[in-house]
C-alpha cells in the first residue's frame, strides 16, 4: 500500500516536474524571439533617419542613392577630396548606426588627407530602405554593392574600406564570400567583434542577464527572423581570406570584444597587417578618444599601403 502511494507521488512529482521544464522551455523561447526581434529590427523610434548632423561638419557633400532593385537602396554621401585625390575611402556604420552618427568625424580626417570619401547606411539603418539588420551577414552584400558602385562611377583608386564594429564584420565577409569577388587595396576594422555568439553573450553579459541558454536562443531566433546562420557568422574565420593591407584599431577597455579576440583575427589575417590600441577607451567610436593618435595611425597606415 505504502510502495502504490509513493509511486502516485512520484508519478506526480515528475509530471510537475516535467511542466514547469515545458513552461520554462517556452518563456525562454518567448524570451529569446522578442529579444531577438529587438535587437535586429528597427523603427522610427530608434532608428537614425534625420542627417541633421552632416552641416556640422562644414564639407561638401553629393547625396548619392545606391539602387538595390525596385525597393531597395543603399544612402550615401560622396565628399569629393578638396585636391588631388589619393584614393577613395568607404565607410560603413557600426549596428544601429548612421553615416551621420557615426561616420562623418573619420570622414573629415580622411578628407584632410585629400581621400574621395563614400560615406555608406546600410539596410535598415540611417535614410537607406529596410528596418533590419543582420548584423553584417546582409551587410556583407551592401559592402559589393557599394564597391561596384565607386567602379561604375569611376571614384578614384585605391579604394580602402573602413568599417565601424558591425560595418568591420561586413568587410570582412564580403571579402571571404568569393562570389562576391571584392578585392579593395586595403581596409581599416575599428572595434570588429570576433564571433555573432562571442558578441551577443558580452552584451546579454553586461546587463547580467545569464548568458547560457539565452544567448544561444537569441542567435537561433534572430536567424530565423532574418534567414541567417549566426552560429557561422565569424569574422575571425573571415579574416583568413584577406590579403590586402590591413590596419585594426581596438579600444583596450572594450567589453564587447576582448583583446584575446582581437589578437585571433590579427593573427588571422594574410596580408600585411597593423594592430593600434587604444589604452584608455571601451567600444567607441575611436576619433573621438585620441584625435591624435586616431589620425596617426591611420596616416602612417595609407603612406605604405
Amino acid at each position: 500500500m505504502q510502495s502504490l502511494k509513493t509511486f502516485k507521488l512520484n508519478r506526480k512529482t515528475r509530471k510537475l516536474i516535467f511542466k514547469i521544464i515545458i513552461i520554462t522551455f517556452i518563456v525562454l523561447n518567448l524570451i529569446s524571439y522578442s529579444g531577438a526581434y529587438y535587437l535586429t529590427s528597427f523603427n522610427s523610434s530608434n532608428r537614425q533617419v534625420v542627417d541633421k548632423n552632416r552641416s556640422d561638419i562644414g564639407l561638401e557633400y553629393k547625396t548619392e542613392r545606391i539602387s538595390i532593385n525596385q525597393n531597395e537602396w543603399l544612402d550615401t554621401w560622396l565628399i569629393s577630396a578638396e585636391n588631388k585625390s589619393n584614393g577613395t575611402v568607404l565607410l560603413f556604420p557600426g549596428n544601429n548606426g548612421s553615416k551621420a552618427k557615426q561616420l562623418l568625424a573619420p570622414a573629415k580626417i580622411f578628407h584632410n588627407l585629400n581621400y574621395d570619401t563614400l560615406l555608406v547606411d546600410f539596410r535598415g539603418l540611417g535614410a537607406s530602405s529596410g528596418n533590419s539588420t543582420t548584423i553584417g551577414i546582409r551587410e556583407s552584400k551592401d559592402v559589393a554593392l557599394t564597391i561596384n558602385y565607386a567602379q561604375k562611377s569611376k571614384l578614384k583608386h585605391p579604394y580602402i574600406l573602413y568599417g565601424v564594429s558591425m560595418g568591420s564584420a561586413a568587410i570582412l565577409k564580403a571579402i571571404a564570400d568569393k562570389d562576391k569577388n571584392i578585392n579593395p587595396e586595403a581596409i581599416i576594422l575599428e572595434a570588429p567583434f570576433a564571433r555573432l555568439v562571442n558578441a551577443v553573450s558580452s552584451r546579454l553579459r553586461a546587463i547580467n542577464i545569464p548568458t547560457f541558454p539565452m544567448t544561444q536562443l537569441i542567435v537561433f531566433w534572430g536567424g530565423v527572423q532574418h534567414g541567417f546562420n549566426g552560429f557561422t557568422h565569424n569574422p575571425v574565420i573571415y579574416a583568413k581570406s584577406v590579403e590586402c593591407p590591413t590596419l585594426i584599431l581596438q579600444g583596450k577597455l572594450d567589453k564587447w570584444t576582448t583583446l584575446e579576440e582581437i589578437n585571433e583575427i590579427y593573427q588571422n589575417l594574410q596580408g600585411s597587417k597593423q594592430l593600434v590600441i587604444f589604452p584608455g577607451a571601451g567600444h567607441d567610436l575611436l576619433v573621438t578618444v585620441n584625435k591624435q593618435v586616431w589620425k596617426q595611425s591611420i596616416e602612417k597606415f595609407l603612406k605604405e599601403i
